[in-house]
């Protein structure tokens, strides 16, 4: 993984008047983790939301879209790889491998969100969650949504 996305982040504008714990510096670290390791299977569509304040499911969703279930389980199974590697975690719980339309990965902190485009567009996560804070992931080019 690039040095690049770990480390300390800037305050954003909406969080200016405090900085990030330590605790929600590791959650957006491991968040960008799962970013990179998706973006490694081509993922597209990559999105980053900041859930912290309007939901106590967890700190970061991480949103995503492959175009095959080939694809979908290649992009999970990156992930779990990488982030065992980098932060020796495992998904608490995965969810929706066997039919590869979409898997959710819960890391506790982080969930992941792996979907289809049919999925994707239907269930619409990102309106749902539209008042999250987007986070930018550093060196994609091909972050949409």
């Amino acid at each position: 993984m690039t040095e690049s996305l770990r480390g300390n982040f800037p305050l954003t504008k909406n969080a200016v008047s405090k900085p990030k714990t330590d605790t929600e510096a590791t959650s957006k670290n491991l968040a960008l983790t799962i970013a990179e390791a998706a973006l490694d299977r081509k993922a597209v569509e990559i999105v980053l939301l900041d859930v912290a304040e309007i939901s106590y499911l967890s700190d970061y969703f991480v949103m995503m879209t492959g175009y095959s279930k080939v694809q979908v389980r290649a992009i999970a199974d990156a992930i779990a790889g990488q982030v065992e590697i980098d932060w020796q975690r495992r998904p608490l719980r995965t969810e929706g491998k066997a039919e590869g339309t979409w898997v959710l990965q819960d890391y506790g902190d982080v969930i992941v969100h792996i979907m289809m485009p049919r999925e994707r567009e239907f269930y619409n996560l990102e309106a749902f969650w539209g008042h999250a804070e987007r986070i930018p992931i550093p060196n994609s080019d091909n972050v949409g949504g």
